[in-house]
């Protein structure tokens, strides 16, 4: 069995966070972050705002993403092995994905903005916080590209109002809402007792 797990929202809401958690406590579980695909700089167009777009989807190879998760769907165990996922000794002795459970989340900030992803998640989730915090921790962060002065309020927080928006008018999976203002613990909680819920409901 394949579930594929998107984990959405705002830059600086505990994605990350909550993927690493979810990745030692689920079995077979890999990750696909789609910070990892990334241009470099130098493709990286300036925009009328005049900063660098790099909250939109053009800064992101998805080719290469999707390239990726395809890698998963096709044989799990061996994208597992090749990424050195320890698997459970079911699915170790197994080189087909017929035996144990096999999970992928999909991490980033733009997971739900892509048609050809629309159709792949079995479960969706998209963690919110307020434009405060946001820029709070944003700038508590240190990247290996700084942030122009600027940039949060003309570039990175009208993007992530202009993406919601279209993810919302055009997202046909049902998404799970969460407040990244809550405790991290409650928020993991939430989320595996889902994706166990899921689990049952496709055995």
């Amino acid at each position: 069995m394949k579930i594929i797990i998107g984990i959405g929202g705002v830059t600086n809401g505990g994605k990350t966070t909550l993927t690493n958690r979810l990745l030692k406590t689920l079995p077979n579980c890999c990750v696909v972050h789609q910070d990892d695909f990334f241009k470099k700089p130098d493709q990286i167009e300036v925009g009328e705002d005049g900063f660098r777009q790099w909250d939109v989807i053009t800064a992101l190879d998805m080719e290469a993403m999707i390239s990726t998760i395809k890698g998963w769907q096709e044989n799990p165990v061996k994208f597992a092995r090749s990424h050195g996922i320890s698997l459970s000794p079911e699915a170790e002795k197994s080189d087909s994905e017929d035996k144990g459970v096999h999970i992928l989340i999909v991490e980033g900030f733009l997971i739900y903005n892509y048609k050809p992803f629309i159709d792949i998640y079995d479960k969706c989730f998209y963690i919110s916080i307020p434009y405060e915090e946001c820029k709070r921790r944003r700038s508590a962060r240190t990247y290996t590209v700084p942030d122009p002065p600027g940039l949060f309020d003309g570039h990175v927080w009208p993007m992530y109002l202009k993406h919601r928006k279209e993810m919302e008018d055009n997202s046909k999976s049902t998404l799970t809402y969460l407040d990244g203002m809550t405790s991290k613990e409650d928020i993991y909680n939430k989320v595996y007792e889902s994706v166990q819920n899921c689990l049952l409901n496709k055995l």
